[in-house]
């Protein structure tokens, strides 16, 4: 029964709005210690340090991913590994996922032997999708969670659904410094505080199911462009005779200055310890700039609204995929579609 709800549910994109999430709405109190046994499902370059951080904060974590090498790693070390996501969240009292796209995560969730599918109907009282994913997908789940005949193991009501996105890389990943963008419900949010600041420094409400995954895509989207004005005049400005590290001190001293030029700048040879710097290896795939900038794309067409500058980026974005950089840091769009230079 819990399954066909879910499916139902799911299958009309359209009947999920923004405004009628609010119908879907619940309360109920939650306390910290509900918390102890968390449930991790993804284990990538990100998930596997968040993972890392919170069993080094205290929590009894268990683990599920598709690779099982990574899986043998933990399990090396004493973790609890399962071998599927329902079992993830059959041993545990809150659950987070951190999957490459939409659909995965809804596999992960509604599929076979998935979180919600199968088994009893009792589940941890907080499931929460760390992955960058679009803000229907991220509401269409809430919603489904909101109306299945799911109940939190304690007996109340169906469990909460926080959609928190993150933003900071595998450093920040690494670090604990990871800034988590959370939708969903108010209450459910201040519960999880905990949990994210295991893993994180900047926890921020963004409001309703879904207002997280769209603060990530708006965030990125602003990052590609970001990068590509940088980029763009850096080269220009190499074009005409003026060093990159010049222009850079220029930029950071003026009204050009932002993340891309005095955090992550794109010239080989003038920042220390960013992808530049190592010929674009590690950071942030251009082919994830591409995805993210897809579900912006996908999203500003969903809700009838102009995005010109995010076409333009995916575009380039796509091309450099296409010409074999999709695994290069999207800093790389200096050298490859700019015919910037490396900074001597």
């Amino acid at each position: 029964m819990a399954s066909y709800r879910m499916r139902s549910l799911l299958k009309n994109r359209s009947s999920v709005t923004p405004s009628s999430l609010f119908y879907f709405s619940w309360t109920r109190t939650f306390s910290s210690s509900q918390f102890e046994r968390v449930g991790f499902i993804g284990l990538g370059n990100m998930g596997s340090w968040m993972a890392t951080n919170l069993i080094k904060a205290g929590y009894t974590v268990a683990l599920h991913d598709i690779n099982q090498d990574v899986m043998k790693k933990f399990s090396e070390k004493g973790v609890l590994t399962k071998n599927s996501p329902l079992e993830v969240a059959e041993t545990s009292d809150a659950v987070i996922t951190m999957l490459p796209s939409s659909e995965h995560v809804m596999d992960v969730y509604t599929g076979l032997k998935g979180i919600l599918n199968g088994g009893n109907l009792l589940r941890p009282g907080l499931f929460i999708d760390s992955s960058t994913i679009d803000p229907q997908t991220s509401r269409k789940l809430s919603a489904a969670v909101s109306n299945s005949s799911l109940r939190v193991k304690d007996g109340s009501g169906p469990p909460a659904m926080l959609d928190a996105p993150v933003s900071g890389g595998i450093l920040s990943a690494e670090n604990g410094s990871l800034t988590f963008m959370v939708g969903g419900s108010e209450e459910a949010y201040r519960s999880a505080k905990p949990l994210f600041l295991a893993m994180g420094k900047n926890i921020i409400y963004c409001g309703g199911p879904g207002n997280g995954s769209a603060a990530k895509v708006c965030n990125n989207l602003a990052m590609a462009v970001s990068m590509l004005g940088v980029s763009e005049a850096l080269a220009l400005g190499q074009s005409l005779g003026i060093a990159a590290t010049t222009l850079t001190r220029i930029f950071n001293s003026s009204s050009a200055r932002c993340w891309s030029s005095d955090t992550y700048n794109p010239v080989p040879g003038v920042m220390d310890g960013v992808p530049a710097s190592r010929n674009y290896d590690g950071g942030f795939a251009t082919k994830l700039m591409a995805k993210d900038l897809n579900l912006a794309t996908a999203s500003a067409k969903e809700v009838g609204t102009t995005s010109p500058t995010a076409v333009l980026a995916l575009e380039i974005f796509t091309q450099l995929c296409n010409e074999g950089h999709g695994t290069e840091d999207f800093s790389s769009v200096f050298r490859h579609y700019f015919g910037g230079k490396d900074e001597m």
